[in-house]
């Protein structure tokens, strides 16, 4: 009587389910999930530096280094774990890339010096990097190409997400704990991650035990890029994947590009603050706005492109159309942030900066996806990944500092150079977004 009352309820949800509709959406949402987390853990420090430094004795320019360390280090780890990925998949690889970057955000709470919190940054950074390409990786596996766009907009609103909610709760258990219990508090939230992740990412979608045969068919017949067991493609090194020039716009527009995004996470309070002479409160108000636009921008770049594949247009076409409007609405907004009378208009501009900016990225993303199998999908990401912290560390960690020396002007104005640079030489090293057809000896 105990056991039919009680004892075997939490059991039933096993042996009842055989299916789940729409799987692929929970696949998608859970790693929204993982890059909100990989935000709150990666802006931690920043977020808490003050009594950081207080307490380790630390300077601002201790502060750069480590930036620094971490900057490259999350270069590095684009590469490897792109290969990673490819070689272990995407169910495994967030395993593992997750864990890591959770303990190395758990072990900033027992640093005690500039060189402790160096080494665990840089842990940090070479485990968060895999986000990415692993979230570019499993789109190509369970989306097909008009839905591909959308999807890795829902992943990349993730940091948008990310960035508008760290500050807040990291404040909020700074004040109830103290910063060394907040890094072990935000560092459990990946543990916990990885447990509706091991128990629903069991299998690519043509194995999935419990997906729809509608919604395989969906992701099979609809141009996807999940392998089956018989697929003859080969897994793409780094050297194989350099000889296409397919591989060779996705590095330049990345290179070029992606900095933006960067520009304001990593300056925009201090901007504000020499703008407009805010305190900490005062860029708390104001600080979040703008990724509201870039979640705005993540969602619509992804669904727009995505409907105008469901309407008949190509990949291609449909693709680059998505990127040319974003990076249309990046100019006049990078003129308005340029010469803002006021921090709201400054904000509101930004906001549109960042949405044209998640347009443009978003379909710029898939293109891996786009070109190639699902075997060398993250390889492909990854190798952009690190094009686009390169840009990253010339154009924002290095050139900002010597621009805005007088003001922030010249800043913008750079901003809005590398757009047209980065769809130019996109359009010119791609040609047409096709399926690239691997021999089965390339390597």
């Amino acid at each position: 009587m105990h056991d039919e009352i009680f004892g075997r309820s939490p059991l039933i949800p096993l042996r009842i389910v055989k299916t789940l509709p729409r799987l692929r959406w929970l696949i998608i949402g859970l790693i929204c999930i993982a890059t909100i987390i990989n935000y709150i853990d990666r802006t931690s420090l920043a977020v808490m530096w003050p009594a950081i430094s207080k307490d380790a004795h630390l300077s601002k320019d201790n502060y750069a280094t480590i930036i620094a360390v971490f900057m490259v280090c999350y270069a590095l780890g684009q590469a490897i774990c792109g290969r990673l990925f490819d070689r272990l998949g995407t169910r495994l690889g967030f395993v593992i890339t997750i864990i890591v970057w959770s303990a190395a955000c758990m072990l900033h709470g027992v640093a005690r010096s500039m060189m402790a919190l160096s080494a665990v940054r840089g842990l940090l950074g070479l485990s968060e990097a895999g986000n990415w390409p692993g979230a570019t990786k499993a789109v190509a596996e369970w989306f097909p190409s008009r839905e591909r766009a959308f999807a890795q907009g829902i992943f990349n609103s993730g940091s948008a997400l990310g960035a508008v909610v760290s500050a807040p709760l990291i404040a909020g258990l700074f004040l109830a704990f103290g910063w060394r219990m907040t890094f072990a508090v935000i560092g459990i939230l990946g543990f916990l991650w990885v447990l509706p992740w091991w128990y629903l990412a069991r299998s690519t979608p043509d194995q999935h035990p419990w997906i729809t045969t509608e919604e395989r068919a969906h992701i099979l017949d609809g141009d996807g890029s999940c392998e089956s067991p018989g697929s003859v493609d080969q897994v793409l090194g780094w050297k194989g994947a350099l000889q296409f020039r397919q591989t060779w716009a996705i590095i330049a527009a990345r290179f070029f590009i992606d900095p933006i995004w960067w520009m304001f996470v990593n300056w925009l309070p201090i901007y504000l603050a020499e703008r407009f002479g805010f305190d900490v409160k005062q860029i708390g108000f104001f600080g979040w706005v703008p990724y509201l636009g870039a979640a705005l921008g993540s969602l619509l770049g992804g669904w727009y492109s995505g409907h105008l594949i469901g309407r008949g247009y190509s990949v291609d076409r449909s693709r680059k159309r998505a990127i040319v409007i974003g990076g249309l609405l990046t100019l006049p907004a990078f003129g308005f942030a340029a010469f803002a009378p006021s921090p709201l208009v400054a904000v509101l501009s930004i906001a549109v900066v960042l949405a044209g900016f998640q347009v443009m990225i978003n379909n710029i993303q898939t293109l891996p996806s786009d070109l190639f199998s699902g075997k060398s999908v993250g390889t492909v990401a990854g190798i952009g990944g690190l094009s686009a912290v390169a840009g990253v560390l010339v154009f924002s960690t290095w050139m900002i500092p010597f621009l805005s020396r007088v003001s922030y002007i010249p800043v913008f104005v750079m901003g809005a150079a590398l757009v047209p640079i980065g769809i130019a030489l996109l359009y010119l090293l791609c040609g047409t977004i096709r399926r690239i057809d691997l021999p089965e000896s390339r390597s």
